[in-house]
């Protein structure tokens, strides 16, 4: 694209200030605290009161709507956010900047403006050459970061297309969220709480299924050593129904996918795409398994994974704290990693723990004796073949998110300069996305 096409550009300290407004604790005995965990990715994670004689030092800033909120440590983590709402009870660390245009760019353009990956990454490259403890940014240090300044109209066009793009992802994501949960939920039915049994044991239809299905349950319990379990079905234990680790063939020094942990998630079965790496000592896995990080913190933090991302037939790998987990026989592939997200389960894995502090682990033959109850393998196939809807869903959502999260990547730095105007996408990101 030609130069001529570029938007006039300015710098962040002449469009901008970093806002430091104290806020009137003495008319207040509550207010909402925000910490630099508490944002991310444009999100506010938590709205809860807390009382300001407990307020830690360096809560002093009040916020206003259409402010920029970015961390000034380690900015490239993705703690910020744009303020949306009216803030009126909001407080927040001194570890944040609160950027406040000056009038020329929009709020939420320059929002764009300071949060796309480019950005951050050249604040992020900032900290790292600034000398401290923490790689961290000042104001002051990207007051000079190029602003640029479209007519008012393009600020108020880009800011529309961008949104819908950010409120597509955001709608993908939180439908798999949605399905995750209905998936848990009917794995908690059936497996542990019985509602089927025991809506049959009344005289009633099984909620939420057809005949044929109901017909599969029976209608009433029978003694084992794990108490009262469906008739027909049996006490087990993990081991009885997954395999731990199984064994999968990689050549050592093949290039082959691989996941660190910080790839996994905290919820939701999809990982970051893995890169391709030669193999070494680690985990292995294929499509089908369940990944569940052995190690405090990433356990407690809820480090889990359902691998459906691999070619057919190949074998990625990965960190060494990973468990691998394969259901056996007829028992379905994603309630492996069902159980996993299980509260009950999650529980037993943690207090299950040894060694040395801050480098506890779970080990496979105390995770191998948790309990389960296992039911016929009719019962077990037509679980599976709900899941297999559902993870097909939330895989297919997972893979149109990133494409657009690239699209968005790729795109917002060369829009917001000017080297691209909307007319020259927009028509076909319609047509191919319905964006």
């Amino acid at each position: 694209m030609s130069s001529e096409r570029l938007w006039p550009h300015s710098e962040l300290g002449s469009e901008a200030v970093n806002a430091s407004r104290p806020f009137p604790f003495r008319t207040r005995s509550q207010v909402v605290f925000v910490n630099t965990g508490d944002v991310l990715e444009g999100r506010f994670l938590h709205s809860e009161m807390s009382n300001v004689d407990g307020l830690p030092g360096q809560a002093k800033k009040s916020l206003r709507r259409n402010d920029v909120l970015l961390t000034e440590i380690r900015p490239g983590n993705g703690r910020f956010a744009f303020v949306d709402f009216d803030p009126e009870l909001h407080v927040v660390s001194t570890k944040f900047m609160i950027i406040e245009t000056r009038g020329r760019v929009a709020p939420r353009f320059l929002y764009h403006v300071l949060t796309n990956n480019a950005a951050l990454d050249t604040f992020q490259r900032i900290a790292e050459s600034r000398s401290g403890t923490f790689p961290q940014i000042t104001f002051e240090s990207i007051a000079h970061f190029p602003v640029p300044v479209p007519p008012a109209a393009e600020q108020e066009e880009l800011v529309r297309f961008l949104d819908a793009l950010q409120s597509r992802i955001e709608l993908l994501r939180e439908t798999n969220a949605t399905l995750e949960a209905i998936a848990q939920a009917l794995f908690k039915s059936w497996f542990v709480d019985f509602d089927p049994v025991r809506a049959k044991m009344e005289g009633r239809p099984p909620e939420g299924m057809d005949e044929a299905t109901a017909a599969l349950f029976p209608d009433g319990f029978e003694e084992s050593e794990l108490g009262l379990v469906p008739k027909g079905w049996r006490a087990a234990t993990l081991a009885d129904a997954f395999e731990i680790n199984p064994k999968r063939a990689l050549k050592k020094a093949a290039i082959a996918p691989y996941l660190d942990m910080a790839s996994l998630a905290t919820s939701g079965h999809c990982v970051q795409p893995p890169i391709s790496r030669t193999a070494g000592s680690g985990a292995k896995f294929s499509n089908g398994d369940t990944l569940l990080a052995r190690i405090t913190p990433c356990l407690e933090n809820g480090k889990t994974a359902f691998v459906d991302f691999l070619e057919p037939g190949e074998v990625g790998w990965g960190s060494t704290e990973f468990i691998v987990l394969r259901a056996k026989a007829s028992w379905p592939d994603y309630m492996g990693y069902l159980l996993c997200r299980h509260p009950a389960f999650r529980d037993y894995a943690i207090q299950s723990m040894s060694g040395t502090s801050g480098r506890q682990r779970v080990q496979n033959e105390v995770l191998a004796r948790y309990p389960l109850v296992l039911s016929g393998d009719e019962i077990a196939r037509a679980f599976g073949e709900i899941l297999d809807s559902v993870q097909c869903r939330i895989a297919a959502n997972h893979a149109m998110a990133q494409t657009l999260s690239t699209l968005r990547d790729t795109l917002l730095p060369r829009l917001i300069s000017g080297q691209l105007r909307l007319p020259d996408i927009e028509h076909a990101l319609k047509e191919s996305l319905n964006v």
